[in-house]
């Protein structure tokens, strides 16, 4: 399938094989930060890009949370409140951590 061209736009790969995908691209999809898009590659080698609405849940993760809603309606006596010298811990091996959530990743990351 083709489409008509509406509006042409181009962005630069790094030499991590990155990009930015360009606002007019981001305003067509209404894509927003942390959003998922969709590659779809076709026979004559066009490829379209899509937001991605499905929502793609991890099936074991889905099962742990439905585990641990069973076991919390089951057993709500064993539910307990977070210590205050548990979250003093976390906050302590936390301390000075900063975390940027849209920085990319570093090549040993990858």
């Amino acid at each position: 399938m083709t489409y008509p061209t509406v509006i042409e736009t181009e962005s630069t790969l790094t030499d991590r094989y990155q990009t930015t995908i360009p606002a007019p691209v981001r305003t067509a999809l209404g894509l927003s930060k942390k959003d998922k898009i969709r590659y779809a590659i076709h026979q004559d080698g066009t490829v379209t890009i899509t937001k991605n609405n499905l929502g793609g849940e991890d099936p074991v993760l889905t099962k742990f949370l439905d585990f641990l809603a069973t076991d919390m309606e089951t057993n709500p006596q064993n539910i307990q409140a977070l210590g205050s010298n548990l979250r003093e811990r976390v906050s302590d091996l936390v301390a000075g951590v900063e975390v940027d959530l849209d920085q990319p990743l570093s090549e040993e990351d990858e």
